[in-house]
């Protein structure tokens, strides 16, 4: 008999530190899910809550280690990139480890105000301000550099974007320029629309800011939409991303810190292959090189990871509701949820999982493809990152088959409509916090129950 466990084991290298079995019932970070599933039922979201800190204190030692290696003069300071996940209980746990925050929209800010009041942040907290700024938002971060905010740092976007600064903050403070960078060439446009062009940079500094005594231009931001990847393309563009650095130093001497952004890639399939002690020891490795080549003081680094900090914190169980065979070969699985709604990323970037049967491992398997709950033809997954085929044990009657999606803590409730409406009115699931009392042991609880009918239906004004 061909059993599922057997498969698993064969095509990864299983078990694996997250991943274990344990009576047929697949372990999560050392949490059994079937007792999760036994005491919340499903569909459920969950939060693993330590593997937040883990991942933020994993990157500052590979970061600190390749500036001990290379004898680099800079500092390294990690900023979260709050898009990633909103939630209270991510930004309380990613806090605990000395962090500081990167905003993208204007209502981050009234956010960056409830953690202070609540003690969460300082105002000495680096907050960089990203994004392309309505009036709103320009104004809130205004708002925090006259309230004595000192580390807000708003990353210019375009050429005019000062002006509002110049004229409404009445403090000294400091700025930042995003660099428009050229995206991957499989890319539907050649620059990103985000960011001032390289040609415009001086410029900007010259006749905006040097000689402005309120303000002082303090960093220098890059970002890649592919992310931090060993390829040409990244090292091509972070070396010329590097020499603008270089040349805007020689005229702007307050220039002191370089924003490489995120982009820091989380495991999306077991066969998960990345060195990250060495990407970052080339980073650093690549600056200093370019720096001492050009007689230039060696820069601050900031990262901003966000998907790293928080993605492979998640995950998404749900039930087999029913199989449908359709013909002779095409057998469906029907889960008590919506990938389109759930896992909008599945859906929308074709985006694959660790996708893993939680119970009944020692049971005979076969290809299947799973479909969710929408009336929509697209609300499908039916093939896996390592391999064009989904397998999962063999459903008898009697026995319940549960299966789970990991590392989908990012961006998947802010795509998807957290609490809104949804696709066919699909409900948003409970979602479930898990973390760990000081002598180990697991506690979870309920962060949030099943999205019910009453709520959407007064959001839809009934």
């Amino acid at each position: 008999m061909n059993k599922y466990i057997d498969l698993i084991q064969q095509t990864f290298d299983f078990p694996t530190k997250e991943f274990h079995v344990d009576n047929n019932e697949l372990h999560f970070n050392g949490v059994n899910l079937m007792e999760i599933i036994k005491t919340y039922g499903t569909p459920l979201k969950l939060t693993y809550l330590p593997k937040i800190s883990e991942n933020i204190q994993n990157a500052k030692t590979y970061f600190g280690n390749a500036i001990e290696k290379h004898e680099y003069k800079g500092k390294y300071t990690y900023c979260y990139c709050t898009k990633s996940s909103h939630f209270s209980f991510v930004l309380d746990e990613a806090l605990k480890n000395d962090i500081h925050i990167e905003t993208s929209s204007t209502f981050d800010i009234p956010l960056v105000r409830s953690l202070y009041e609540k003690g969460k942040i300082t105002k000495e907290t680096y907050i960089i301000c990203n994004g392309f700024k309505r009036e709103l938002y320009k104004k809130y971060v205004s708002e925090l550099l006259n309230d004595g905010f000192v580390n807000c740092i708003p990353i210019l976007d375009n050429l005019s974007e000062i002006d509002y600064y110049l004229e409404h903050v009445k403090v000294p403070f400091q700025v930042g320029i995003r660099i428009a960078a050229d995206e991957e060439p499989k890319f539907g446009f050649y620059t990103s629309r985000l960011g001032v062009r390289y040609n415009d940079i001086i410029s900007l500094y010259e006749e905006k800011i040097k000689d402005n005594p309120n303000v002082t231009l303090k960093m220098l931001h890059f970002f890649l939409n592919s992310g931090i990847k060993d390829t040409a393309y990244y090292w091509s563009e972070l070396t010329r991303f590097i020499q603008k650095y270089v040349d805007l130093k020689k005229v702007a001497p307050s220039l002191d810190s370089m924003d490489i952004g995120g982009g820091w890639p989380i495991k999306y399939n077991v066969f998960f292959d990345y060195d990250y002690q060495y990407m970052a020891e080339q980073i650093v490795k690549n600056i200093k090189w370019m720096c001492a080549k050009n007689h230039t003081d060696e820069p601050n680094i900031f990262t901003e990871f966000g998907s790293y900090t928080v993605g492979e914190s998640g995950a998404v169980l749900y039930s087999i509701l029913d199989e449908k065979l359709q013909n002779d070969k095409e057998l469906w699985y029907m889960i008590d949820g919506s990938f389109i709604t759930q896992l909008p990323d599945s859906w929308g970037m074709n985006q694959k999982y660790i996708m893993l049967a939680v119970n009944n491992w020692d049971e005979e398997y076969h290809n299947i493809s799973l479909g969710g709950l929408t009336c929509d033809s697209m609300d499908y997954y039916n093939s896996e990152a390592h391999q064009f085929n989904i397998y999962l044990p063999k459903i008898e009657e009697g026995r319940k088959q549960y299966i789970g999606f990991f590392h989908t803590g990012a961006y998947q409730e802010s795509l998807g409509g957290y609490g809104g409406i949804q696709h066919c009115l699909i409900p948003a699931p409970k979602h479930v916090i898990i973390d760990r009392n000081k002598d180990g042991s697991i506690k979870h609880w309920l962060f949030a129950s099943e999205q019910d009918s009453e709520s959407m239906l007064k959001i839809l004004g009934y």
